[in-house]
């Protein structure tokens, strides 16, 4: 995911002269290229995430359009205060990138790790928040972003992502795209997870239900159109995450069915626990510990429909 953001970010730059990356010293390599075709417009703000918020706050109020780039964590928890104020309270059009969301880093610990990022910044006025599936949705997720005009939030896996299209999708922000068509099931996955969605689909569908897979990339806003319509013809509609159960999509498409008055599916939240992982190991290790494999998802899919 993040080689395809470097190679969208330079082709955006190419035709847009406002467009500037601000960078917590990391990535410097992969911006070798963005860097040689537009040095004056790469700032390695070093480990001072809250000013180089700040920094990207006041480039977006004097008509640049900055873009602020740094593991999940550091981009997002450290430094909400001047999200919330600097740049949301402004509705100023600056794009957040968080890279190496949810588990990601796994391997370094609790520090690296980001299961909460989502529920932060979905809360605040003026926030857009997207998660991409595959590396063809983050190039398409960022020259949307760009082309939005306000605060709006990208969420990145890390690397070696496969890639779930075989053809380009029409991309609009805050509208579902559906990957696969079903019957019984719905399985409504955000973010780097979508990969583990499919898979989980055909083991769903080897057992005799009908699944859908749905990209639901922008938790915010959420595509309503698309829910009101899977909750009246499913069984069971699922939401799939590498975020908290609480406070992410999950959360998000509960409160959504609190206001409805005619819901039929019953709704699955899949993601991870309320609790810090403590346990030493990659991405995979952790998605097992916290049942995020295509099995683990489709076996929770199974129970509630029984």
């Amino acid at each position: 995911m993040r080689n395809a953001f470097a190679t969208e970010l330079v082709s955006i730059a190419s035709d847009d002269e406002r467009v500037v990356l601000l960078s917590g010293d990391i990535g410097n390599r992969l911006f070798n290229d963005f860097k040689l075709r537009f040095s004056g417009r790469f700032f390695n703000c070093g480990v001072a995430e809250a000013s180089m918020t700040g920094i990207a706050a006041g480039m977006a109020m004097s008509g640049i359009r900055p873009i602020t780039y740094s593991i999940t964590p550091f981009v997002t928890t450290r430094c909400l205060e001047q999200i919330r104020i600097d740049i949301c309270y402004q509705n100023g059009p600056v794009i957040i990138v968080g890279v190496g969301a949810g588990l990601s880093y796994a391997g370094l610990g609790a520090t690296h790790q980001s299961c909460e990022d989502i529920a932060f910044l979905r809360m605040l006025p003026n926030m857009t928040v997207i998660c991409p599936g595959d590396p063809v949705e983050v190039g398409l997720a960022l020259r949307s972003a760009v082309a939005h005009g306000g605060p709006v939030y990208i969420r990145l896996g890390k690397k070696g992502e496969p890639i779930v299209y075989s053809e380009i999708p029409e991309f609009r922000i805050g509208k579902g795209i559906v990957i696969t068509e079903g019957d019984d099931v719905c399985l409504l996955s955000t973010g780097n997870m979508l990969p583990v969605a499919v898979q989980s689909g055909k083991g769903l569908e080897a057992k005799g239900l009908s699944t859908s897979v749905v990209s639901l990339h922008t938790v915010k806003p959420l595509d309503e159109a698309l829910l009101a319509d899977v909750f009246q013809r499913f069984r069971v509609v699922a939401t799939v995450e590498e975020h908290s159960v609480l406070g992410g999509l999950g959360s998000a498409v509960a409160e959504w069915m609190s206001e409805q008055s005619h819901i039929q599916a019953r709704l699955c939240r899949i993601g991870t626990d309320d609790r810090f992982l403590h346990e030493a190991g990659g991405q995979e290790h952790a998605r097992e510990h916290f049942g995020l494999t295509p099995d683990a998802v489709a076996t929770r899919v199974l129970e509630a429909c029984s």
